[in-house]
């Protein structure tokens, strides 16, 4: 009796940390896809080729989901849970942790997708006070710097994954952790060319 308790509560908890811990190969796989994709937009509009950042909003709000990568060598050399745009919903709430939306329009406090020339370095009121200005290059995400969309750290986006909580929502700027913003901050100023940053869904 004792021994297939034990094997009951064995089985049990495997299942329930398949359920929490659901299996993040076809995150990696869209990382890796989207990795080799960014390394040929950077060759061809002479980018930065070292390096460049992903973040993958189709990733819930509670578990990292930026990617300072490596491009030589296809490696994630840091990553960061990441803010998104609150919308219409309070700010700083985690409404829409699992679903952003995403708008180019001013005002609309929400996030935009596409690849994005990081600007110029830059002071902030929130993190570790540095900010990036941001280049839109679609039609998507081409109003950037005129809603003051920046990258920026934020002291309440956690160094942890905080899953199934989300992450606090802002108004639209890919908000990072501060040691993952210490982290990219280190070489992007040293980057003779521009670097890539690429939001997608």
């Amino acid at each position: 009796m004792k021994k297939k308790l034990c094997i009951l509560l064995f089985l049990s908890s495997i299942l329930l940390f398949s359920y929490t811990h659901p299996d993040n190969s076809n995150q990696q796989s869209r990382i890796k896809q989207r990795s080799k994709e960014a390394y040929t937009f950077c060759v061809a509009n002479n980018f930065n080729t070292e390096i460049c950042i992903l973040v993958d909003l189709s990733i819930h709000s509670g578990k990292k989901r930026a990617f300072f990568l490596n491009l030589k060598n296809d490696s994630i050399l840091s990553s960061s849970l990441c803010a998104h745009g609150c919308g219409s919903n309070p700010w700083g709430g985690t409404s829409t942790k699992e679903k952003p939306r995403f708008s180019n329009i001013p005002d609309s406090h929400c996030s935009s997708i596409g690849k994005f020339k990081i600007g110029k370095r830059g002071y902030s009121n929130w993190g570790i006070k540095v900010n990036y200005l941001l280049y839109g290059l679609e039609s998507s995400n081409n109003n950037a710097l005129k809603r003051e969309i920046v990258l920026h750290s934020w002291e309440d986006v956690s160094e942890k994954e905080v899953y199934p909580d989300g992450t606090p929502e802002g108004w639209g700027c890919p908000a990072v952790a501060n040691s993952f913003m210490k982290t990219i901050d280190s070489k992007l100023k040293g980057s003779e060319k521009p670097v890539l940053l690429w939001i997608f869904n």
